[in-house]
């Protein structure tokens, strides 16, 4: 029987949905599901869910729920890692008290590499478990900072079978082809660079360039407020990048330093928060978790669908584990080569062959210098934010916030430094090992 671990299960709706995908593939119906999480409430309602999904689907499938992910690891195929540690409150409201106005701050600058920092020891601790008890398996990570942790994770554990996966290029491909009125599987495109920063070298309907149609509908006033900053973007850049506008304001110095930036670019389809200065933003609301888990209550209570979605994950695992064809992605591995003008050994985001050999990242060669010197510096800060963290170096992890776009267009040195002893002293408890920033 193959068998399938989700670490971090209580992420209730990747759970459920790549749970619903994994089986809808004949050589998994009659898989085992491990599910795994340390807050009881939230795996009591993943085991719900999925339970349902096999119920309803009549699979011979069968689910365990444990906290103890080595009672469930040995001898699993695969394992999906969707964890969380630690709140994120004070990576945005510290950084916020000095002028850098974060929208989401998973995955990059001050938030993003601080939550890096609380959850790489959980990462690698799961990987030292990988090797020890399920040392064949695939391990498929959707935790954010994805670019962070996989640099990391491929770095200390170079023979594990580990590649990072994000729904950003396929969804934003899907955006595009509706906005032309093209049937998505009449599209093929080329897309490269790092996580929720790649680029759509090549965008193609039936084989013909459709780069004339996007900057044909970006003209729309509906189609442009949909997606602000991804498009001011493509009309100034030339090419498409691929995660949300809410997101991407974060990755550059170009739209969230001032507050008529912030008016101008970030109050439509940005998504998340458009600017919490402008919001008056205390803080999260102590009220999160009671509304997430009425949130969750009313999902459990909904039909249930089984048609699969678009996921990488179960493709994959099908491809290189099951019965299933070639399978072409996007996931997250080092540069070795790949894209020539990003730095060597960074983690990137290219087209990946999945096979029962495994993976087999494509050379994508050089992109085009207005990309790639964004790219570069966000991956150098991507670089020197994980040797911070796996040498405990807390003036490396300085200077990666120091270079980060959006905090160097708004503080000084100095500040940036005053800064980071902050988020240090708010996140002592996770990080006991890391000596003061001097």
């Amino acid at each position: 029987m193959r068998r399938i671990v989700f670490v971090g299960a209580g992420s209730f709706i990747f759970t459920r949905n790549l749970v619903r995908d994994v089986l809808t593939f004949p050589a998994f119906r009659d898989c085992h599901i491990a599910l795994v999480d340390i807050n009881p409430e939230k795996l009591d309602f993943a085991r719900r869910a999925v339970s349902r999904i096999v119920d309803e689907g009549g699979y011979p499938a069968t689910v365990t729920a444990t906290s103890d992910r080595a009672q469930v690891l040995p001898g699993a195929d695969a394992v999906i890692l969707t964890i969380k540690v630690g709140g994120s409150g004070s990576d945005l409201s510290i950084p916020m008290e000095y002028g850098v106005d974060i929208n989401v701050g998973d995955t990059r600058g001050p938030a993003g590499i601080f939550r890096g920092l609380r959850t790489l020891p959980a990462m690698l601790d799961i990987c030292r478990d990988v090797e020890r008890l399920c040392p064949d398996a695939v391990v498929l990570n959707y935790t954010n900072p994805m670019s962070m942790l996989c640099r990391a994770m491929q770095e200390v554990f170079p023979n594990q079978r580990i590649v990072g996966l994000c729904h950003s290029v396929q969804g934003t491909a899907e955006m595009l082809a509706r906005w032309i009125g093209a049937p998505m599987e009449e599209v093929t495109y080329l897309c490269a660079g790092l996580n929720h920063q790649a680029w759509y070298l090549e965008f193609k309907w039936n084989g013909q360039d459709a780069y004339p149609l996007i900057r044909e509908a970006v003209k729309k006033p509906e189609v442009y407020n949909y997606e602000q900053v991804q498009n001011e973007m493509f009309i100034h850049l030339g090419y498409y990048v691929t995660e949300s506008s809410g997101h991407n304001s974060e990755y550059c110095a170009w739209f969230r330093k001032r507050p008529d930036l912030l008016e101008k670019y970030c109050t439509h389809g940005t998504g998340w928060n458009p600017g919490l200065h402008a919001m008056g933003w205390k803080g999260p609301s102590s009220g999160d978790d009671d509304a997430l888990v009425r949130r969750i209550e009313e999902e459990l209570r909904k039909p249930v669908n089984l048609a699969r979605g678009q996921e990488y994950a179960a493709y994959i695992i099908d491809a290189v584990t099951g019965d299933g064809d070639l399978f072409v992605f996007n996931g997250n591995v080092r540069n070795r080569s790949l894209i020539e003008n990003l730095p060597d050994g960074a983690c990137v985001e290219v087209p990946i062959l999945a096979s029962r050999k495994g993976f087999d990242p494509m050379h994508v060669g050089p992109l085009p210098p207005q990309l790639a010197i964004l790219n570069s510096v966000n991956a150098q800060c991507d670089e020197m934010a994980v040797r911070g963290a796996l040498d405990t170096d807390p003036t490396a992890i300085f200077h990666a916030i120091a270079y980060d776009p959006l905090t160097s267009a708004v503080c000084s040195l100095a500040e940036i430094k005053s800064m980071v002893r902050d988020l240090f002293r708010a996140h002592s408890d996770y990080l006991p090992e890391f000596r003061y920033l001097d």
